[in-house]
């Protein structure tokens, strides 16, 4: 008897289906969302799985790993795709989603998801956390231009480190709004300074990295879009070639065709953000900021005069994850070619 087990997790709770190779349900349970609850469970089995599965998700890596510890493989199942396949069901159910990917495990019709490395996943965590307090400093000095708004008061355009400073200027003689808005402007500061904290761990987290020392070599690429890069494709190797990078992360236009219609559309924004974000900025700061003449900038400047420079930039961060892949593959750092010492004719006259 072939085995086929389909895991619907969620935070306290698991969905259990396991079925056999002609779509039969063997067992339908509900488990702790625990490695070693599920572990059991499956060594009540009557024959060892076949394939198990689950949708990736925030406990799926933990998860997965667990289970390979107790001597089972599990694989991660695409998320969009899961959903787009269990679209159609009329009643929606943890007990009818395991079923369904159930199904989808036993016929095949899934896309394996990577696990990461615990390098990795660390390197994301330190990531995220930068993001989360940039974000919230993002917030409150919107906040405060918001409630200060609707008096008139309009803030000059200064450096981050002096934006506080400049804020209890303007609000000089008003004691009031300067006593309502100092404790937003004393938790921007802590925020700050965290922020600062994080910022120096991702530099020397990039630095003593080799990979990212590597991928730095590229103009545009610094520490944060270089461990960003690192921790999402994690094992270059998984993938067959360098062009595939591209459409990994959603760089790549959409496309519908059926019949005589047939429309390409805008980047299908697929994969991880973080790393789409990451290498449009660098392409942005290659393009705009780069003093220095290379082969790719000029690409992209081509780019730019035909399409527009927003379809370059995109280009350009499609182009700019296949060549820090291949980098990283040959072990090379980045060549300007034997033209790197020419001043940028764009640059001359700007």
């Amino acid at each position: 008897m072939t085995l086929y087990v389909a895991l619907d997790v969620s935070l306290e709770k698991t969905a259990v289906c396991v079925m056999d190779a002609e779509g039969t349900p063997i067992v339908e349970r509900v488990v702790t969302s625990d490695a070693a609850a599920l572990a059991e469970l499956l060594g009540t089995l009557p024959e060892r799985p076949e394939r198990i599965g689950l949708e990736a998700g925030p406990l799926s890596e933990w998860l997965v790993r667990g289970l390979a510890d107790a001597g089972y493989e599990a694989v991660l199942m695409e998320t969009r795709q899961v959903r787009a396949a269990l679209s159609s069901m009329t009643v929606k159910s943890d007990r009818n989603d395991a079923r369904g990917m159930a199904h989808l495990l036993r016929m095949g019709w899934f896309r394996p998801v990577h696990v990461k490395s615990m390098d990795a996943r660390e390197q994301r965590v330190l990531l995220s956390a930068r993001t989360t307090l940039v974000r919230r400093l993002r917030d409150i000095e919107n906040s405060v231009r918001g409630l200060l708004r609707g008096f008139g008061f309009r803030f000059p355009r200064v450096l981050r480190a002096r934006w506080a400073q400049s804020v209890r200027e303007v609000l000089t003689g008003n004691a009031m709004l300067l006593a309502v808005i100092d404790p937003l402007l004393a938790a921007g500061a802590a925020l700050r300074d965290q922020l600062a904290v994080l910022e120096k761990r991702v530099r020397d987290v990039a630095r003593q990295d080799p990979v990212c020392h590597r991928l730095m070599t590229m103009p545009g690429v610094g520490a944060v879009v270089a461990l960003t890069f690192r921790a999402a494709v994690d094992r270059p190797e998984r993938f067959s070639s360098s062009k595939p990078i591209g459409p990994c992360f959603g760089l790549t236009p959409r496309r519908y065709q059926s019949g005589e219609t047939d429309r390409t559309g805008t980047i299908s924004r697929a994969g991880d953000p973080t790393v789409r974000v990451a290498l449009f900025e660098a392409a942005h700061v290659l393009m705009t900021r780069v003093a220095k003449w290379s082969k790719l900038r000029a690409w992209a400047v081509a780019v730019a005069k035909r399409r527009g420079s927003k379809r370059a930039k995109v280009a350009l961060a499609r182009k700019i994850g296949v060549v820090l892949h291949r980098m990283w593959i040959d072990g090379t750092d980045f060549r300007f070619t034997d033209k790197n010492q020419r001043a940028d004719p764009m640059i001359a006259t700007a």
